[in-house]
């Protein structure tokens, strides 16, 4: 499948304030398959983003990037400082309220209405890839990466198996919400895995940042996410 040509496509649909952008991500054959959502990291919808969705794509998956600077204009960062605000200018209610519409809008595709859903998210889209399955039990697998952890409270809701990827040396995500999220799995008695990769920093799944990129562990956590997703969503 590798080396067929992906279909590509820029998407758009009504959300609640606004109209929602995406980028879709394919198998050429046009058959049903199972969609995973693919959420940004503070960026924007970047070209990483867009490649992150043409790897699933190239595994047999539908692969939706939303923007969820869409209420701002569909802005993308190269900067700190612009990401800053972008990522400030997102009310975390807005970021889920246009997820839940992107699930509604894989619900409606042909290719992808009877499919199951996962998702996936990088720093600010893992808080997102986290948050989801505590919100909406459309969502059958979710692999947040170095988000940020939800209360307690919100984690006793989470509806689907989650693989959690997290850096030792993150200086965003506190190392012990991450152990509590840990333990909260094992609590409330959810499917799960939380690994810390020794080394590593925040974004280190992004193979355009030199400065974070590790490429071992960016393809350990890459098979840990596939592994969870192909045994969730295609079975």
């Amino acid at each position: 499948m590798a080396s067929e040509k992906l279909i590509e496509n820029d998407a758009s649909f009504p959300g609640k304030a606004c109209t929602i952008n995406a980028f879709v991500a394919e198998p050429p054959d046009g058959a049903p398959k199972p969609a995973i959502i693919v959420v940004q990291e503070w960026w924007g919808l970047n070209d990483h983003i867009r490649d992150v969705a043409r790897r699933f794509a190239r595994e047999g998956y539908v692969a939706i990037a939303p923007d969820l600077y869409s209420r701002q204009g569909h802005k993308v960062a190269s900067d700190p400082n612009t990401a800053a605000q972008l990522m400030s200018g997102l009310a975390k209610t807005d970021g889920i309220e246009d997820l839940k519409t992107t699930i509604g809008w894989i619900k409606n595709q042909k290719r992808t209405s009877a499919s199951k859903i996962g998702v996936i998210g990088f720093c600010m889209g893992g808080s997102y890839a986290l948050l989801l399955p505590c919100e909406s039990k459309d969502i059958a697998a979710a692999a947040p990466f170095y988000g940020e952890i939800p209360p307690d409270h919100e984690i006793r809701e989470l509806g689907c198996p989650i693989f959690y990827a997290y850096g030792e040396n993150d200086g965003w995500i506190q190392r012990s919400d991450v152990d509590r999220l840990a333990a909260d799995l094992k609590k409330f008695g959810k499917q799960g895995e939380v690994k810390v990769y020794p080394g590593c920093s925040h974004g280190f799944f992004n193979d355009t940042r030199a400065d974070v990129y590790n490429a071992k562990a960016a393809g350990d956590a890459w098979e840990h996410a596939l592994r969870l997703f192909n045994a969730n969503l295609k079975s």
